[in-house]
């Protein structure tokens, strides 16, 4: 069935539809796995982009509760945390982690109502468990921001008991860290310089930083030998160019890598099942064509 708005005041039923935003946004892949889901779920929505600052952020809002139609909003960076004073509530993970990457639009008697969701824990924790690893023990975060709040609350769900950071920045890591904290896990935080060993040590880490600003630490990696073995899995949420260094090194070192935009998938599958209702986004036949839509191989299982 169709997804369809109500209708406005007055005048015809206005056409179902969402949007990512961010700044900058033009890179986003966030329109074409949507409107390939969209397309095998058999449902009429609309899906856009809107570059947008922070400042920018409390006018779009405003707008989003005057128009009819819109059923939910993806969010990025820099808008994760500035987005979460203007939504009447936050539920689940966003409340947790104090940052959303998802609005759902609900009408109501009073008004519309905006609820702030987080899916990239789930994106990110489906990712390692479709790559085999059910569980982590030796876990690295690169980096410190909204990103990184959302691996810690992943890796803590994957039964991780110790966290390590690796900053450029310490004095930036105080949230992060604090999180990690009262999940219950142990902290550690190293600096980015130097710190490739730990990262070779580690059998799970996340890259959450932007494009090319790990590459020191790859070119630091490449000369760290490799060792006999085991579980060694990178997720760099970094996907554009991709390969990224760091990925590209730790390959080169027998390594598994995972790629950034598989992340994106899986959060976005988790949206899609927020703005329209439909359990079935989760299937594999979905995710599939999703997958196709921006060049993500394909699982065999």
């Amino acid at each position: 069935m169709p997804v369809t708005a109500g209708p406005g005041a007055g005048g015809p039923e206005a056409a179902a539809r969402a949007a990512v935003l961010g700044h900058p946004i033009g890179h986003s892949k966030s329109p074409a796995l949507h409107l390939a889901a969209y397309r095998a779920l058999g449902i009429d929505m609309e899906y856009g982009s809107f570059d947008l600052t922070e400042e920018q952020l409390p006018a779009f809002a405003a707008r989003v509760r005057r128009e009819p139609g819109w059923r939910g909003l993806s969010v990025t960076m820099p808008l994760k945390a500035a987005f979460v004073p203007l939504v009447d509530r936050v539920e689940g993970l966003a409340a947790e982690l104090g940052v959303l990457n998802t609005v759902v639009v609900e009408p109501s008697a009073a008004g519309t109502v905006l609820v702030g969701h987080n899916t990239d824990v789930l994106g990110i924790t489906e990712s390692f468990r479709h790559a085999g690893m059910e569980s982590v023990h030796r876990p690295v975060v690169v980096g410190a921001g909204n990103t990184a709040l959302a691996s810690v609350a992943a890796l803590a769900r994957l039964g991780a008991r110790r966290v390590e950071f690796l900053v450029r920045d310490a004095s930036r890591s105080g949230e992060a860290a604090a999180l990690a904290t009262r999940l219950g896990l142990q902290v550690a935080v190293s600096p980015l310089d130097g710190g490739a060993a730990r990262l070779a040590a580690a059998d799970a880490v996340v890259s959450t930083l932007p494009p090319r600003a790990a590459d020191g630490l790859a070119a630091e990696l490449a000369t760290v030998p490799a060792d006999d073995g085991g579980a060694h899995v990178l997720l760099d949420v970094a996907y554009d160019p991709w390969p990224s260094r760091l990925a590209a090194a730790w390959e080169g070192r027998g390594g598994h890598v995972l790629h950034g935009l598989e992340m994106l998938v899986y959060q976005a599958v988790e949206q899609i099942v927020l703005f329209t209702g439909r359990q079935d986004a989760r299937s594999r036949a979905v995710i599939d064509v999703m997958c196709a839509s921006v060049g993500v191989p394909q699982r065999t299982a």
